[in-house]
């Protein structure tokens, strides 16, 4: 076993190393690394507490929004969105209960992959609806910047970091813990 000094934790269990499409790229994590994670958790969380209650309080009306999408190669489909009374009202609520609850998920490290992962779906939408790539020749925008915080607490399991997903999947059922008992809940869980 090699101990990093700095840590005094076994090298090996700091290491990360995948492998897509035959490219293989590793790593390894610094101790503080866990810091930085709790810090994106945190601040993303707050973030979209923030914007999902002054939406929910404030009267939300997405029409305008999705009406600008301009060039975008949703364009249509967001059109349609704003010109379907029912289809807008979906949208309304869902943006501003959605960004709430995965503000309020990631705020306590609850169901942290899928609050990460319903953020992932809505940068996307949130990127494509505002394309400001033909326009302005913009790639990165802050719904990207978002996308790829979303992505990394995903993959590094952040609720496992302070967070109620650690205690929940360390919860005693019988002999086993939650997570070994049901291993699928790690898709929401971590």
């Amino acid at each position: 076993m090699v101990v990093d000094p700095e840590t005094n934790q076994d090298m090996a269990t700091n290491q990360l190393e995948h492998t897509v499409a035959g490219i293989t790229l590793g790593g390894r994590l610094h101790g503080a690394s866990v810091w930085v994670v709790l810090a994106l958790r945190v601040i993303a969380g707050i973030a979209f507490v923030q914007n999902g209650l002054g939406k929910v309080l404030g009267g939300f009306d997405a029409q305008g929004y999705l009406l600008g999408a301009g060039a975008s190669p949703i364009s249509g489909f967001l059109a349609w969105i704003a010109a379907t009374p029912p289809a807008l009202e979906a949208v309304n609520v869902l943006v501003a209960w959605g960004e709430l609850f995965i503000g309020l998920g990631l705020l306590v490290g609850f169901l942290t992959r899928l609050a990460a992962f319903s953020g992932v779906f809505m940068m996307v939408l949130f990127y494509l609806g505002n394309w400001s790539i033909a326009t302005e020749g913009t790639l990165v925008t802050e719904p990207l910047l978002y996308l790829l915080v979303f992505l990394a607490l995903a993959a590094f399991g952040a609720g496992r970091i302070l967070g109620v997903d650690r205690i929940v999947e360390n919860y005693e059922v019988g002999d086993q813990t939650l997570i070994e008992r049901h291993p699928h809940l790690g898709t929401f869980l971590g």
